[in-house]
This record gives C-alpha cells, sequence and structure tokens, in this order.
C-alpha cells in the first residue's frame, strides 16, 4: 500500500496544470504569432475537411458547448498542442480568412461565408464572447508526462498509427530524423506521396519505411521478431543516438537505389513492363543490398543500370527462393533473409 500511495503522490506533484478560458480571438493571435506550435511531431498529421471546420464554428455560433484543448508549456509563453490541433486550426482558419464556412446544418445562410463576411454583430460576438477551455500542463510539470497524457487522450476516438505512437514513446534525436528523412524527394515520389492530403503521408508511411531500413539493416542476417516490434525495439535503443551515421547510410542507399534501377527502384517486374508500386519487400532489399556494397562497386554498377535491371527481372523470374521471399510471408526471418542475401549476392557477381 505504501508504493501504492507514493505512487499517487509522486503523480500529482509531477503535473501541474492551469485552466483558463480564451476567447477564440485570443487562440489565433496565438497561432498567428507562434506562442502555439500545433504541428509537434507526436502529432496526427492529417487535416479536418473544411465541412468539419465550418462545424465547429457553427457551435460556436450556437453556443454549444466544445471540448476543452490541452497544451503543453514548453517555456514560458510557447506552447505544443497536446490534444485539440484541429479545433484550434479551424478557428485560425476562420478568423484569419482562410475557411469558407460549408454544410452548415442549422445556420445554411452562412454557407460560403468568410470571416470579414459576416454581419459586424455576428463578428464581434465569434471574436470575443465565445470561449474555450485551455487546460495547459505548466513548464515545470514531469516532461515525460507529456507524452503519456497524449497517448490517454488520443487513443479513446480513432485509433493511433504505430508510427504515431512511436512518435510519442520515443521522442529524440533519432524520431527527428525520420521526420528529416522521409522528406527525400525520390523517396516520396515512389510511394506517391504529392501531398500532404496524400493518405501515405498522413498516415506516416513514409517515416515507418525509413524507419523500416534502419531497423531491417541492423538485424536482417538474424530476425528473429515481427517487423512492428523490431521497430519498436529499434527506436527505444537507439532513440537518443547522433543521427549523422544513419543519416549518410540512409542517403547513401536510397541515391544508390535511384542509380541503379532508376524509376523502377522498389518497384516488380510484370510482363515486358514494372508494376509502378512501391513493393516494401523489395524496399528492403534494395536498400539494405546497397548499402552494404563498398563505394568502387556501387560506382562500376551505377553505370551499367540496364544490367542492374536485367539481372533483378531474372532473379525474380528464376529464382523461386527469391519471389516467394519477396512475396510470400514476408515479414518472415527466413525471408528477409533470404532477399537481401539474394540481391546482394547478385550486385555483387553480376558481371558489366
Amino acid at each position: 500500500m505504501k508504493e501504492i500511495i507514493d505512487k499517487f503522490t509522486k503523480a500529482q506533484d509531477s503535473l501541474v496544470t492551469q485552466q483558463s478560458d480564451f476567447s477564440l480571438s485570443a487562440i489565433a493571435e496565438m497561432v498567428k504569432f507562434e506562442s502555439i506550435d500545433i504541428s509537434p511531431h507526436y502529432q496526427r498529421r492529417d487535416r479536418w475537411p473544411s465541412e468539419k471546420q465550418s462545424a465547429l464554428i457553427e457551435s460556436f455560433l450556437l453556443n454549444v458547448p466544445v471540448p476543452p484543448v490541452y497544451l503543453s508549456e514548453d517555456d514560458y509563453g510557447t506552447y505544443t498542442v497536446i490534444d485539440g490541433k484541429q479545433r484550434i486550426t479551424a478557428i485560425y482558419d476562420f478568423l484569419s480568412g482562410k475557411l469558407k464556412l460549408k454544410d452548415l446544418k442549422e445556420l445554411p445562410e452562412l454557407n460560403g461565408f468568410v470571416f470579414e463576411e459576416l454581419p459586424p454583430q455576428l463578428k464581434r460576438a465569434l471574436s470575443i464572447r465565445p470561449f474555450i477551455r485551455v487546460i495547459t500542463l505548466l513548464k515545470q510539470s514531469n516532461s515525460e508526462l507529456k507524452y503519456e497524457v497524449f497517448l490517454r487522450l488520443n487513443t479513446g476516438g480513432e485509433k493511433l498509427k504505430a508510427q504515431e505512437i512511436r512518435n510519442v514513446a520515443y521522442s529524440g534525436p533519432l524520431n527527428d530524423l525520420l521526420f528529416e528523412l522521409s522528406e527525400n524527394n525520390f523517396l516520396k515520389r515512389k510511394m506517391k506521396i504529392t501531398s500532404k492530403k496524400s493518405a501515405s503521408y498522413r498516415n506516416m508511411d513514409d517515416l515507418e519505411m525509413v524507419l523500416r531500413f534502419f531497423t531491417i539493416r541492423s538485424r536482417w542476417e538474424n530476425f528473429g521478431k515481427k517487423i512492428s516490434v523490431a521497430m519498436d525495439d529499434f527506436m527505444a535503443e537507439n532513440r537518443d543516438s547522433s543521427p549523422g551515421e544513419l543519416r549518410e547510410v540512409f542517403n547513401r542507399s536510397i541515391i544508390g537505389c535511384e542509380r541503379l534501377w532508376g524509376n523502377h527502384a522498389f518497384e516488380k517486374p510484370q510482363n515486358s513492363g514494372w508494376r509502378e508500386q512501391l513493393i516494401a519487400p523489395l524496399f528492403d532489399a534494395q536498400m539494405v543490398a546497397v548499402s552494404l556494397l563498398n563505394d568502387a562497386r556501387l560506382e562500376l554498377l551505377s553505370n551499367h543500370s540496364s544490367e542492374v535491371l536485367r539481372a533483378t527481372r531474372e532473379l525474380y523470374s528464376e529464382d523461386g527462393e527469391f519471389l516467394k521471399a519477396v512475396s510470400q510471408a514476408t515479414g518472415d526471418s527466413l525471408a528477409i533473409r533470404n532477399r537481401i542475401s539474394k540481391l546482394l549476392n547478385m550486385l555483387n557477381t553480376l558481371e558489366v
């Protein structure tokens, strides 16, 4: 019982909160002047459509209660959003003229209006009268509790994606590096990420693909775990590591893949062409194999990319074990080892 009481007491002392009612204009001004960071790494990348943003504004006009938002005080006067990013964004977008009201149910007369076009009385009332409750985790709170609060607030509704949870649980230099490397233009092109509306971007599949490479490269000869569990382990073990070496390894590998396979990198050969879709097991095999080539061999192969493409097609059509390793039970330890070792052997023995 003493241990339970000690934990309870520690929790009470570790999380210091403050509750305030903010006007909508105050919230919008804080976003405008970057006092509130509405896009911390652990937040979702998706964005409410204009219909849902408009419904929130209609709630304020109708004086319908809106759930509170949660902020974390990072420094005095600067905050990040723990919960309520979409509500704060909708408030800012409307008051700054970026949002045109749409599909209102109770006030359809206002459909198509931006803030400046509202009647003066509504403009004044909307700026000053509605308040939204803001609960702030003050700076002196235990920093790790910010992530615990985020998880508990954000797992009650739409299920968090695995990478969203990792961003929270394993924040640090490695997580920052994943965000940086996910911006690689070739990777985005291969994943068909053309805008922030792309599903792969919203789901953070690009970050997960970078992490997948690091994880599989670190233990491909004897994997032994589900890939998702291994990625968790890799982030836990390396969350505070210096990112310099990993950055260099990733950039060298993805540039090498582009040079060797061109626009057909990570693609499956079919008939006389290539299937224009990134195949994750092929991504594993090509990225890891290229990372294990020495510079001289990589340079030589880069000058003979047509031969590399031909040999890759032959590997697919003539080696049943390789085909199975990239198409069946691809998370199995043997499949991971087979596809990487066979592709690496092909690259090392190809006569050019």
